[in-house]
C-alpha cells in the first residue's frame, strides 16, 4: 500500500463521527481508504497516515465549512494544500453508487484532476469571531421570542414579557 513513486493525493468525504480518506498516486490508483474519527487524536492519525504513504501533494475535502472545518485547520497547520471539493458528479454517483469510501475517492480523483480549485474558507480569525457572535445572536433572539410562540391558546405565558 506504500507510494514508492512520490507524491499522493488525498479525497476526505466528512462526516460529523468519523471522516472517510483515500488516496490516490499522482498515476490515479488508488492506494487505500480508510476513516478516522472527528477528533484531534483522530486527525493526528488521519495526517499521519497521509504521510506514511508518500509526499501530499494535496488533500480534496468534500464539505469543508461544517463537519470537516476542524480537519481542514489540521491540515492546514500541517503545511497541507487543501481544495474544497464540491459533491461528486450525479453521472459518476450512478454509475459507482453511492458510499463513503467512493466519495472519497471521487474527493481525491477531483483534487488529483484539478477538477476541485476552491480555497476553503478561513475558520479562524476576526471574521469567523463576527460569524460566531452572529449564530449566537440569532439564537439568543430566537429563544427570547420563543415563549410567544409556544402559546397554543393566545395568551401569553409570561405576561411580564412583551412579544411584538
Amino acid at each position: 500500500m506504500t507510494n514508492q513513486s512520490g507524491g499522493v493525493v488525498g479525497g476526505v468525504d466528512s462526516h460529523a463521527d468519523e471522516h472517510h480518506v483515500a488516496l490516490v498516486d499522482l498515476q490515479g490508483r488508488l492506494l487505500g481508504a480508510t476513516a478516522f474519527p472527528t477528533t484531534a487524536a483522530g486527525y493526528a492519525l488521519l495526517i499521519g497516515w497521509l504521510r506514511s504513504q508518500g509526499e501530499i501533494e494535496r488533500v480534496g475535502v468534500e464539505s469543508t465549512g461544517a463537519y470537516a472545518a476542524g480537519l481542514v485547520r489540521a491540515l492546514r497547520a500541517g503545511g497541507i494544500s487543501v481544495v474544497e471539493v464540491n459533491q461528486p458528479h450525479r453521472h459518476a454517483r450512478q454509475r459507482l453508487g453511492k458510499s463513503d469510501p467512493i466519495d472519497a475517492e471521487l474527493a481525491a480523483r477531483a483534487a488529483l484532476s484539478r477538477a476541485a480549485t476552491a480555497v476553503p474558507k478561513q475558520t479562524s480569525g476576526i471574521v469567523e469571531a463576527i460569524r460566531q457572535l452572529m449564530v449566537v445572536r440569532t439564537s439568543a433572539l430566537k429563544g427570547a421570542k420563543q415563549p410567544c410562540n409556544s402559546s397554543t391558546i393566545g395568551i401569553n405565558p409570561f405576561p411580564l414579557t412583551s412579544c411584538r
